[in-house]
């Protein structure tokens, strides 16, 4: 088995090389690439969660008979929403846009839910990347659901 150590170019010194290599490759390649990993599906589960949110508080806010009682079962679904994907309910914040503005004019307008109305549920989710600091809040997901009352409704 020497004679094939030698004739193969083998050292006695070299023994035990191959452990070292892997060690250092999974440290420098496999632990960054987890993170990588982790991070994207935090992000992902945070577009899902305000995506999920909009759409289920319009239909709650669309469905309801007054402003009041639609605004709390807006809140309660897209509270659900968003705890359905696992982000932490105190990271959403539920607004509404006027009919053709966009998210960024959300939070002056309230629904009155007349018929035929049209308006926008915008949900943002701020988004926590594992192992950055708490402070760290610009990575946010917003989520637009466009709500068209029926013109045909009671009240």
């Amino acid at each position: 088995m020497t004679w094939l150590r030698a004739r193969l170019g083998m050292v006695a010194e070299e023994r035990g090389s191959a452990l070292v290599e892997f060690v250092f490759i999974a440290l420098v390649v496999f632990v960054p690439l987890v993170y990588i990993i982790a991070g994207f599906s935090a992000v992902q589960r945070g577009v899902f969660a305000s995506q999920a949110a909009a759409r289920e508080a319009g239909r709650a806010m669309g469905t309801a008979p007054d402003p009041v009682t639609g605004q709390e079962r807006a809140l309660r679904a897209a509270q659900l929403a968003v705890e359905d994907q696992s982000v932490e309910v105190t990271d959403m914040r539920l607004e509404y846009a006027p009919a053709g503005s966009g998210c960024e004019a959300a939070g002056s307008y309230t629904p009155t839910l007349a018929p035929g109305e049209e308006f926008s549920v915008c949900v943002t989710v701020t988004v926590r990347i594992p192992l950055l600091p708490e402070f760290i809040e610009s990575n946010t997901a917003t989520g637009q659901f466009v709500v068209e009352r029926d013109r045909y409704v009671d009240g």
